[in-house]
């Protein structure tokens, strides 16, 4: 069985870690909004729930609208994505989803940073 700690590449990948009381987040990113208003949220999120599974991709789905097309039976909401079973997607799909979703956040955040 495959080592689902190490990605691809061999490293490390991040450790979970509890955002609140019903979501495990992977990664941390900083964010400010235009109003001023600043706070941390995971790069991508994921809460089992009684009913289905919400994974929150933060960038969004409207640059990933080939990879939603070819997931599989799910939902989405502004940065949410709603699936009844992993069963019910393409699980390659999603981790090429989950892995691009990150790339941007970090593209996006790290060329805001000061060096």
């Amino acid at each position: 069985m495959p080592d689902h700690r190490k990605n691809d590449e061999g490293s490390n990948r991040e450790q979970g870690q509890d955002w609140g009381t019903s979501i495990v987040g992977f990664g941390t990113q900083d964010y400010r909004y235009a109003s001023g208003q600043e706070g941390s949220w995971p790069l991508v999120g994921f809460s089992p729930r009684k009913q289905n599974l919400t994974l929150y991709i933060m960038p969004g789905f409207s640059s990933f609208g080939k990879l939603m097309s070819q997931l599989g039976n799910c939902k989405t909401g502004k940065s949410c994505l709603t699936i009844k079973t992993l069963e019910d997607v393409d699980q390659e799909i999603l981790k090429a989803l989950i892995v691009g979703s990150v790339k941007t956040m970090k593209r996006k955040y790290s060329a805001k940073k000061p060096s």
